[in-house]
């Protein structure tokens, strides 16, 4: 299939401008529509290749990038951000959620990379609030497009899973993937889920899974469809070619599995 790759962008609900990454078929016909939301890392070649992918599968894959506002866009680079981080990575694992012991270490680090790992670890939550709201306007964006036939769906990675699973109970996706992210804030929302979820976990990513025992009641509670799977001996962002938990033999097998369920729920 022949696909049509362009960088676009849309208005927010502030007015601000969403810089984005479309990938759809290259035709005049109408196709189900997917978000395709980043890591931490922002709108990486990763999340590129995943549109991409998506695109070639029959479906409208857009990927927004959230850093877009201006305060952000210079500054939160893929590059800056994996400067910032870097100095966790010396910690111990148990210590890289210890917020004492990564200040301690960030007292050496630069202005700039302070601030990087205080919004994005620890005082993510105003910023995930405007992040999801941009993703609702990209979700009416989409579902506007004349290319799209209404149906939509969405995926997300690390941060992304979390943002996708919060913005699955803020407005009506058909089919929502989750790799490896955060349970929504409140899990009584999870009645507003209006298509199936599919949540796919390392396992070995203890902060996440942490979250699983109180999710697994709360959608038996709410009665919506939710199919899991747990991929053991792998590490969070296990999908993510580009990166260090790169796990080939698991993300060869999730791949088709993804397809599979959005293909099964959004139809093409």
């Amino acid at each position: 299939m022949i696909i049509k790759e362009e960088n676009i962008s849309y208005k927010t609900f502030d007015g601000s401008e969403v810089r984005s990454f479309m990938a759809r078929p290259d035709d005049k016909g109408k196709h189900p529509a997917i978000i395709v939301i980043q890591e931490i890392w922002g709108l990486t070649d990763f999340l590129k290749s995943v549109a991409k992918r998506l695109a070639e599968e029959g479906f409208v894959a857009l990927a927004p990038h959230l850093y877009s506002r201006k305060e952000h866009y210079e500054l939160y680079t893929q590059e800056n951000i994996m400067d910032a981080m870097r100095p966790m990575w010396s910690l111990p694992p148990e210590k890289r959620r210890d917020q004492a012991a990564i200040q301690e270490m960030l007292s050496k680090s630069s202005e700039s990379s302070r601030k990087i790992v205080n919004e994005l670890m620890f005082n993510r939550q105003s910023f995930e609030i405007t992040m999801s709201k941009d993703l609702v306007e990209g979700y009416k964006y989409l579902k506007e497009k004349p290319f799209s036939n209404g149906k939509m769906g969405v995926v997300g990675f690390c941060m992304g899973g979390g943002l996708a699973f919060q913005i699955s109970t803020m407005v009506p996706f058909d089919a929502s993937v989750i790799f490896y992210g955060a349970n929504p804030k409140n899990l009584d929302d999870l009645s507003k889920l209006k298509g199936p979820v599919f949540g796919i976990y390392a396992g070995e990513d203890g902060p996440i899974n942490a979250g699983l025992p109180d999710l697994i009641p709360a959608i038996l509670k709410h009665k919506k469809s939710f199919e899991m799977k747990i991929y053991p001996n792998t590490q969070h962002a296990f999908f993510n070619h580009t990166g260090l938990a790169y796990d080939e033999n698991a993300s060869k097998d999730v791949w088709p599995r993804t397809v599979q369920f959005f293909h099964h729920n959004l139809g093409e």
